[in-house]
């Protein structure tokens, strides 16, 4: 029984002892945990807020990213199809300017044969009644039996 009153006792001792440290529970759960939870609670509910808003904030930009893409690739589509149509009217031109010389090569080309042919004709008219007086002068010379005289001028002797 000694050993029971002996804990009786120790256990009346350390009452003060467990009041002291409960009232200081008390004490720092009021003075110290209880705003540190606080803060640590809101700076958790802010760092989601942040997270949140950064998530939107991405969504936001991979949108916009995805819009300016779509919107460049239908502006260089429609950018190349401009080009596309300027390259083919600046070949139809240059198409249409060869045609254009071409034909018109091929008049002069038909004009400058006619003029030949013409030419021609006119040289084989003067040659045709040329050589009727040639023929002529030649037979008179060769029937005289004096050397032709350079320029066509006749040689009269004097006997």
């Amino acid at each position: 029984m000694e050993i029971l009153s002996q804990l009786g006792e120790l256990f009346l001792a350390a009452v003060p002892t467990v009041i002291l440290v409960f009232l200081f529970y008390l004490f720092l759960r009021r003075s110290f945990f209880g705003p540190i939870e606080r803060v640590l609670s809101e700076r958790h509910r802010r760092a989601e807020g942040a997270r949140e808003e950064a998530q939107s904030s991405r969504a936001a930009a991979q949108e916009k990213l995805r819009a300016y893409s779509e919107a460049l690739r239908k502006v260089r589509g429609e950018v190349f199809a401009e080009q596309e149509a300027a390259r083919r009217r600046a070949l139809e031109e240059r198409q249409a300017a060869v045609s254009a010389a071409r034909s018109a090569t091929q008049q002069e080309l038909q004009a400058a044969k006619k003029a030949l042919a013409a030419d021609v004709e006119a040289a084989r008219i003067q040659l045709e009644e040329s050589s009727e007086s040639l023929a002529s002068e030649i037979a008179e010379t060769i029937l005289a039996g004096l050397p032709p005289v350079p320029g066509g001028a006749r040689r009269v002797e004097v006997r």
